[in-house]
């Protein structure tokens, strides 16, 4: 079992540096090719057009045909990204095909994954589990930039061309990866017949909706923060290098949380952290509406990326148990597409706002919609097994292992 979580998780990181690599060295293409401004928004909205579209589908095909069919075609599909890119890199209409492919490969990937973790791990394990899961993601989405700068070089306008053939020849141990992976059963269990109940059924489970918002908010957040923390430093006069290390601060304090997930559930409890994390997060975003010196606001950014980075390993766990076994792959697929939903919806009313209030008012705007969102977790379920104990008992290793 432990050879499987291994599998997993380096096939989770190879995945989202991969797409960490195409998705910025496409953007580098189109702007080679001296795109407008409008087919630079198209090439990034392709990416999540075929996932809102799919995602459902891709869940179902979970559910029916198993974790390990679907991981496959998605690693399938990415290394076939990465060859669509290199051949017809010359056009824009190329790109954003090649996205389009990229994002299809990412869904397939991450639903079987998330599904994977689920149907395997015990219902008192979800937390551990899904804290590791997403530690492997941030690694890989960290390792992704910097492949760009070892195939591509670090000049203005990277070498394109040797990036793409880099991201393909990495995409190729996937297909090896994904066949070693083995299924859980559960769509055994339907007779590789579709599973009973639909995607109404499943959002009338106690809890689902309310975790369903939560993870969409709050991984809303974490791209308005990527896009206003630069835009604050500027309107303040923040040097770039500083609002930099900022971000970074962020991201490192979210890859902490996820890989004590087990211990602080063990501790609070699930609910109760949820909340707490939450909640804190909307806490540090508001504390960045008054002028700070750059000391404050790294203290400030820490706290807001200890609560952002629990938040989504969480809400997999409240998924994962509201969602009956056969199911939970549809219950992953939901939770992405309300994930690329608020990705889409929740910047572009941001960008509204930020042309009255600025980037301070848009994030102090976040935060208030984080605290709302901390109120509704309040009226989640109490997962099986959460009663708060002593973190030496509980708190476990990696996703698919027993204590």
């Amino acid at each position: 079992m432990r050879a499987q979580t291994g599998l997993l998780l380096a096939h989770t990181v190879v995945v989202q540096a991969v797409t960490f690599m195409l998705r910025p060295a496409s953007a580098y293409q189109a702007l080679a090719l001296d795109v407008p401004g409008t087919w630079l928004g198209l090439l990034g909205a392709s990416f999540a057009v075929a996932p809102l579209a799919l995602a459902v589908p891709a869940g179902h095909a979970v559910d029916r045909y198993g974790e390990r069919r679907v991981v496959l075609a998605g690693s399938v599909l990415l290394a076939t990204a990465g060859l669509g890119f290199l051949l017809f890199a010359g056009s824009i209409g190329g790109l954003v095909l090649a996205s389009m492919v990229l994002g299809t490969g990412h869904l397939c990937a991450v639903v079987a994954q998330q599904a994977l973790v689920a149907n395997r791990t015990p219902a008192h394990r979800y937390d551990s589990a899904f804290g590791y899961y997403t530690f492997a993601a941030s690694i890989g989405q960290a390792l992704g930039p910097g492949l760009i700068v070892a195939f591509g070089g670090d000049q203005p306008i990277p070498d394109t061309r040797a990036i793409f053939v880099g991201a393909t020849v990495v995409a190729l141990p996937l297909l090896v990866t994904s066949a070693l992976l083995r299924p859980s059963g559960h769509h055994h269990d339907t007779g590789g017949q579709r599973p009973v109940g639909g995607v109404r059924d499943l959002l009338r489970r106690p809890g689902l909706r309310r975790a369903l918002l939560v993870s969409c908010v709050v991984l809303a957040a974490v791209d308005v923060t990527l896009v206003y923390l630069p835009a604050l430093g500027m309107e303040r006069g923040i040097a770039a290098g500083s609002i930099g290390v900022l971000l970074a601060l962020r991201a490192v304090a979210s890859m902490v949380s996820r890989l004590l997930l087990g211990r602080l559930v063990a501790v609070f409890g699930r609910r109760t952290l949820l909340v707490g994390s939450v909640a804190l997060s909307a806490v540090g975003l508001g504390l960045l509406l008054p002028p700070l010196p750059l000391w404050a606001m790294a203290v400030v950014v820490v706290v807001a990326g200890l609560g952002l980075g629990a938040g989504q390993p969480l809400t997999m766990s409240f998924l994962a148990e509201a969602a009956p076994p056969g199911s939970r792959g549809r219950a992953m697929s939901l939770r992405l597409t309300g994930n690329r939903l608020g990705q889409v919806l929740i910047p572009s009313v941001a960008g509204l706002l930020a042309a009255g209030a600025g980037a301070a008012g848009v994030l102090a705007c976040m935060a208030a919609g984080l605290a709302g969102v901390a109120m509704a977790a309040t009226g989640l379920p109490l997962p099986r097994r959460d009663t708060p104990v002593a973190a030496s008992t509980t708190a476990g290793g990696p996703p698919g292992t027993s204590g």
